[in-house]
């Protein structure tokens, strides 16, 4: 008597194969953030910048963090694109608010909400999956 079981979509080599590539990315992503977040405090230290003018400086960070991180991963995984973007861009603001809140700050960027950054890295890291 044979047996007709259904196929998995996906082997667990592969998931697995997957979930690295995204944590590799995303460890690109809090790089870029790294070496941005080093310019800006340079920028600060040689010119005298505003506080609105850093804020600004920040959210241009974790957009551009964001979007490269999800537009390379998306080249590489090539299905289901703007998924693993949203994933990334929600993992990278879920690390950003833990971190926030183990600092004690009571939001993720200095004069903004948490939910304007929330939809900022999401929205950019869907994006970048998109246009990959």
């Amino acid at each position: 008597m044979k047996h007709n079981f259904p196929k998995a979509r996906m082997p667990l080599q592969k998931n697995t194969a997957n979930l690295i590539i995204f944590l590799i990315f995303l460890l690109l992503a809090y790089l870029i953030t790294t070496v941005g977040l080093i310019l800006l405090a340079f920028l600060l230290y040689k010119f005298p910048l505003t506080d609105s003018a850093v804020n600004i400086g920040v959210i241009i960070i974790y957009i551009l963090s964001t979007f490269l991180a999800a537009f390379i991963c998306g080249r590489k995984l090539k299905a289901r694109k703007f998924i693993w973007g949203l994933c990334i861009g929600s993992a990278y603001f879920l690390v950003l608010l833990l971190i926030s809140v183990i600092a004690g700050q009571s939001a993720v960027t200095p004069g903004s909400n948490t939910l304007t950054t929330l939809l900022i890295c999401t929205g950019s890291g869907m994006l970048g999956g998109m246009l990959a």
